[in-house]
């Protein structure tokens, strides 16, 4: 496969992190000022998950890192702004980044001054890139393990932050912590304006993802355990709702045993509105290019299959429709024209 031909076809990133894409060397560079001391070799380590980590608990360890650096309006700005390069880079023409402010408090940061310290990163690197800049959609996350009351407060202060704020969501540990608590938060940010989504089925078996569809949300984040039951697949079908899957993550958090069996392709196939995307670029170690190579050669996709779920992340998105229908149009004819080329996606 050509990759730097996949490279720079247009593409629509809906679940990536951005406490997951801090880059090793800009660890190194933000440890100081959080009065640790790092090499290269340390925060790489520390940083990149294993290939296979024993569930979503240790996966999610790879993270205490990059909270514990990002306390800072200016960590949290330039952070922001390299994954924005980063994704341009990757061919990423529509984005959303998603992070959970309340994380993000222990330097004495309000809220909103994180909101805004990623919004400013944000749109300092799309200046910096002009044309070539991308459209970035933030989603803001609660988590779990916070109290139901902070989390409503959250999705009040998001809603009320405005643009680019497209969206709220919930993660963390689901072994642990139900969503249910937390409903009355999704019902102010739907009252808000903001899109719902929220994070499930990365531990076995679809009842927590069934739980996420009663919060409301349009999309779910990951979801791959919704393929275990087809009434399930049935009522994602008849709702709309879209699951933005990551096939290397849900490898990494034990899910699933490799590429080759991920259920992407058989939700997609079956009918149920699928994306993909990288989830953390850094603690997967991957790219939205390779992410969309491997689960293509793993799964023997055609182009056809691969285009029409590389459109499909377009149509899905949260930011205002009118902003979005142009690229999605112009996604749709490179895709398009990419797939008319016919021959079979290959290593070639």
């Amino acid at each position: 496969m050509d990759l730097e031909r996949l490279r720079r076809l247009p593409k629509a990133e809906l679940h990536q992190h951005l406490d997951g894409a801090v880059r090793p060397e800009t660890a190194v560079a933000l440890a100081p000022a959080a009065g640790m001391r790092l090499t290269l070799e340390e925060a790489r380590a520390r940083l990149v998950a294993p290939p296979h980590c024993h569930d979503q608990a240790e996966l999610l360890t790879y993270f205490d890192l990059p909270i514990a650096l990002l306390q800072a309006a200016d960590g949290l700005s330039r952070v922001a702004a390299e994954l924005v390069a980063e994704m341009a880079a990757d061919g990423v023409t529509y984005g959303e980044i998603r992070w959970a402010p309340r994380l993000h408090l222990e330097r004495g940061l309000s809220v909103p001054a994180v909101i805004e310290a990623v919004a400013e990163g944000v749109e300092r690197s799309r200046a910096a890139l002009g044309s070539a800049a991308p459209l970035i959609g933030l989603i803001v996350t609660a988590m779990r393990s916070h109290p139901p009351s902070a989390n409503v407060l959250l999705a009040e202060a998001a809603a009320t932050f405005g643009a680019p704020v497209v969206g709220f969501d919930l993660a963390g540990l689901e072994a642990a912590w139900p969503a249910e608590p937390h409903a009355a938060a999704f019902r102010a940010a739907e009252a808000g304006g903001l899109a719902l989504t929220a994070h499930a089925g990365e531990v076995p078996g679809p009842d927590r993802v069934r739980i996420a569809l009663a919060l409301g949300v349009r999309r779910i984040a990951h979801g791959p355990t919704a393929a275990d039951d087809p009434a399930l697949m049935a009522e994602l079908r008849a709702r709309d709702v879209t699951l933005d899957l990551c096939p290397t993550s849900n490898v990494q958090a034990g899910i699933v045993a490799d590429l080759a069996s991920h259920p992407i392709g058989m939700l997609h196939r079956a009918g149920v509105s699928v994306t993909l995307s990288t989830d953390d670029r850094t603690v997967s170690d991957t790219t939205l290019t390779d992410e969309m190579a491997n689960v293509a050669l793993a799964q023997r996709w055609s182009r056809d299959e691969l285009a029409a779920i590389a459109i499909n992340a377009f149509r899905r998105g949260f930011a205002p429709p009118a902003l979005l229908r142009p690229l999605t149009a112009a996604a749709a004819r490179a895709w398009h024209a990419w797939a008319a080329e016919g021959t079979p996606i290959s290593r070639g």
